[in-house]
């Protein structure tokens, strides 16, 4: 096979593979793809993994491109975390007040699908995640450059979204079929782990802010100290 077409191939593996693993941790998307296969059907959860996929590629496309300029910006990581904060909040609302509902499969045709273009643009996680694994893949050349193998990358990682999502959707299925769950507990669940996430980026930054305040206090009274001992009389 010829080097060009080995390396696109690679990079569309490697958008797959990267975008994979990256929806396996519990975040905003598959715990609301959960919640969805549980109170709606599987029908309404693929029509939300196909929505989210294709906006998936054209927010993996713009990324790419931005990457150098993202990581330029002082206080991006400020305003994820906030972003994420109020997100998990709304979320963690509905899905708690929603939580005694019981499952309705007569959902407007079109409404999972808006949810998840909605949620596409919506997510502001795979900002950083772009940037670091981006730029680690094109810093050692392991994925082509360029618009045309940009598409191919973003491709892939719509296709790696996709397929992770869809066995997030099949495994709650399982697991409620399995477990004989309600759907009470499980919307419970779900709504204690979007205010867990919500109360982790709230302490994070709270602690971002106070840590480097600790740290110069400590500094100073270490140095006043030093100062101290300089001056003690010399022994006659």
């Amino acid at each position: 096979m010829p080097i060009f077409e080995t390396m696109i191939f690679l990079t569309f593996f490697l958008g797959l593979i990267a975008n994979f693993i990256g929806y396996i941790p519990p975040g905003n998307i598959n715990l609301t793809l959960v919640r969805i296969t549980i109170n709606r059907g599987l029908k309404q959860a693929l029509q939300f993994i196909t929505a989210f996929s294709c906006i998936e590629f054209f927010f993996t496309f713009f990324i790419m491109h931005a990457a150098k300029w993202l990581s330029a910006q002082v206080k991006l990581d400020v305003i994820i975390d906030w972003v994420m904060t109020a997100l998990f909040l709304v979320l963690g609302a509905v899905t708690w007040l929603h939580r005694k509902k019981p499952p309705n499969p007569h959902y407007a045709e079109h409404d999972s699908i808006r949810y998840g273009i909605l949620l596409g643009f919506v997510n502001p996680m795979q900002i950083p995640f772009w940037i670091i694994t981006g730029t680690y893949l094109i810093t050692h050349e392991w994925i082509l450059t360029g618009n045309f193998a940009f598409v191919i990358f973003s491709l892939g990682s719509a296709g790696g979204a996709f397929l992770c999502l869809l066995l997030y959707a099949r495994f709650a299925r399982y697991i409620q079929s399995k477990f004989a769950l309600s759907t009470r507990m499980i919307n419970t669940g779900i709504a204690i782990l979007f205010f867990a996430f919500a109360g982790y980026h709230v302490v994070k930054r709270v602690y971002l802010a106070v840590a480097p305040k600790q740290k110069t206090a400590i500094a100073l009274w270490y140095s006043v100290r030093k100062d101290l001992n300089d001056c003690r009389p010399l022994p006659i």
